[in-house]
C-alpha cells in the first residue's frame, strides 16, 4: 500500500470503451458553447436532451480522444451521433476506478448507484464506506486494476475508468462483453481548477449539468476568493517539497499541480522554475544545498512524525524547516481503512486545499482556521 501511494504521490503533483475520435463530432454541436472553462482534457456541449462529452487528453501527450453522447429519455441521437458510444443518462449503476471520483458522486448525490470499486480500502469517504459495509459496493479488483469477471457480473450501466497508456486488454475486454466503458482524463490535468472541473462528466452522466455547474461555481468563487487573499503579500516564505524514495528524491516541477498550488498560496517554491508538470528526480545532496535553508517543508512523502522521517534517513534533520518543526503532511489524515484523504478529496476541492496551504504560508491571513487535509508533523 505504501508503494502505492507514492506512485499516486508522484502523478498528484504531477481499451476502446469507446471509438478512437480524432475529428470534430457534429457541426451542430459546434455551434454549441463549451461547458467547460479550466479543464484542458475535457468538452461539453449541450442540446435538447442530449449531452455530448468529449475526453480529448486521456494520459499525458495521447493521440486520441473519445466522444461520448449522453442521452435523456425520449431524446433522439441524431444519425451524425450514431458512430460514438451511447449513453442513456441518468445512470442507474456505475463502477469508477479512481477514488478522485468518489467525491462527484457524492456532490451529486449519486452515490448510491456505485456498486464496484476496484480497491475499497482506498476509498475513506464515510458516505461510501458505509456502503461497502453494507454489501452494497463489492471488490472488483485491486489497486485500480479491474477483475473482469466480477465487472461483468455486476453488469453496471457504465464502467469510468481512467487510462496510464493506449494499452489495456481488461477494459478491451469489458467493451467486447457489451459494458459501456468511459475514460475520465481528470487525473492528467495540472490546474487546481481544472481538476475539479471534472465534476461536470459526472454531471453528464447523471442528467445533473445544472447542479454540476453550481457545485464547480462555489469552488471556483471560494477558490478565488482565497486567491485573493494573497495577491499583495510581500513575503513569500520559502518553500520545499517532496522526499527520498529509493535513493531519489520526487518533488512537483514547476508547472505540475502542487507546484501551482504553492505559487497560489503565496510561497516561494525552490523549483517553481523547473519546466515541466510531472515529478523531478534529484539526489538528496542536490536537494540539501538549494533547500537546506527552506521555512517550509510541504507533503514528505508518506510520513507522519518527523521520528519517521529521520529513522528512514538521518540527513532530514539537516534542514532547517525540519529543526524548525515546519513540516507539514497530508499523510497523517486517513479513512478508517487507511486510505488517505487528501488524494481521495483534493482534487475535488481545490479550495480548500489552497485555504490549507494560505493558513500554513500566512496565517495571518486566516485567524483561526482550521487545517482540512495537511497536518504539522511532530
Amino acid at each position: 500500500m505504501r508503494k502505492l501511494y507514492f506512485i499516486l504521490f508522484i502523478a498528484l503533483l504531477a481499451f476502446a470503451g469507446c471509438k478512437n475520435e480524432t475529428q470534430a463530432p457534429l457541426a451542430k454541436a459546434q455551434q454549441v458553447k463549451n461547458a467547460v472553462k479550466y479543464a484542458k482534457g475535457l468538452q461539453i456541449f449541450k442540446y435538447d436532451g442530449i449531452t455530448v462529452v468529449k475526453v480529448t487528453q486521456l494520459w499525458p501527450d495521447a493521440k486520441q480522444g473519445f466522444t461520448y453522447v449522453m442521452q435523456q429519455k425520449g431524446a433522439v441521437v441524431p444519425d451524425s451521433l450514431k458512430q460514438f458510444t451511447i449513453i442513456p443518462v441518468p445512470l442507474t449503476s456505475v463502477i469508477v476506478t479512481s477514488t478522485t471520483h468518489i467525491p462527484s458522486l457524492e456532490m451529486l448525490g449519486v452515490e448510491s448507484t456505485l456498486v464496484g470499486f476496484p480497491g475499497t480500502d482506498y476509498i475513506s469517504s464515510q458516505k461510501t464506506r458505509a456502503l461497502i459495509e453494507a454489501g452494497k459496493v463489492k471488490e472488483a479488483g485491486a489497486n485500480e486494476s479491474l477483475t473482469t469477471e466480477v465487472v461483468i457480473d455486476l453488469n453496471p450501466a457504465a464502467v469510468v475508468a481512467f487510462g496510464i497508456n493506449s494499452t489495456n486488454k481488461t477494459l478491451n475486454t469489458l467493451e467486447q462483453s457489451g459494458l459501456k466503458v468511459l475514460y475520465n482524463g481528470d487525473w492528467t490535468e495540472q490546474s487546481p481548477l481544472g481538476k475539479a472541473e471534472w465534476i461536470k462528466f459526472f454531471g453528464a452522466l447523471y442528467a445533473k449539468d445544472a447542479q454540476a455547474d453550481a457545485l464547480f461555481s462555489q469552488i471556483e468563487k471560494d477558490y478565488n476568493d482565497a486567491l485573493a487573499l494573497t495577491k499583495n503579500v510581500t513575503k513569500k516564505p520559502t518553500a520545499m517539497a517532496g522526499a527520498v524514495y529509493q535513493d531519489q528524491w520526487f518533488m512537483p516541477q514547476g508547472g505540475s499541480w502542487g507546484s501551482l498550488f504553492l505559487k497560489d498560496a503565496g510561497a516561494n517554491y525552490l523549483w517553481a522554475d523547473a519546466e515541466g508538470t510531472g515529478s523531478l528526480s534529484l539526489s538528496l545532496e542536490t536537494v540539501l544545498d538549494k533547500a537546506q535553508n527552506a521555512e517550509i517543508w510541504i507533503g514528505p512523502s508518506q510520513f507522519t512524525s518527523l521520528k519517521e522521517m529521520t529513522d528512514a534517513n538521518p540527513h532530514y534533520s539537516q534542514f532547517k524547516s525540519f529543526k524548525n518543526k515546519e513540516v507539514y503532511s497530508y499523510s497523517v489524515k486517513k479513512g478508517k481503512t487507511g486510505g488517505l484523504i487528501y488524494f481521495e478529496m483534493a482534487p475535488n476541492r481545490p479550495d480548500l486545499v489552497l485555504k490549507d496551504l494560505i493558513s500554513i504560508f500566512h496565517p495571518e491571513l486566516l485567524p483561526g482556521y482550521q487545517l482540512n487535509y495537511f497536518e504539522k508533523l511532530k
